[in-house]
């Protein structure tokens, strides 16, 4: 498997939790470190990362998931990831990775909400 791959199979653990409304399912993804930070609406939202597990409230059936882009530098990845209808809001995530003992782990999520 190559590093782009091995990097978007950890994105789609995201993804899947999203869709199924399950934050076990993306919790592996992530680093015990994790933080997360945007703005939802006009608060900025953000903190560790058990926040955004906090905040998954039910599946999202609809969701539409497109990794447009993944950068590789070594033991760093940076994911830009679009997410349309999660419970009918659309979002940019940016996700920077580190792999850590052979694994890709996200250490940071920043979100945008398009109005």
């Amino acid at each position: 498997m190559s590093e782009k791959e091995a990097i978007a199979k950890s994105v789609q653990l995201y993804i899947d939790g999203a869709r199924l409304g399950q934050s076990g399912v993306m919790k592996p993804a992530f680093h015990e470190a994790a933080t997360i930070f945007g703005f939802d609406g006009t608060t900025l939202f953000g903190g560790p990362i058990q926040k955004l597990f906090d905040d998954v409230n039910g599946p999202a059936t609809g969701l539409e998931a497109s990794i447009v882009s993944i950068d590789v530098i070594g033991t760093i990845a940076a994911v830009r990831l679009e997410l349309k209808n999660w419970s009918g809001v659309n979002y940019t995530d940016l996700f920077t990775l580190l792999k850590v003992d052979g694994q890709w782990k996200i250490m940071n999520k920043v979100f945008h909400v398009h109005a």
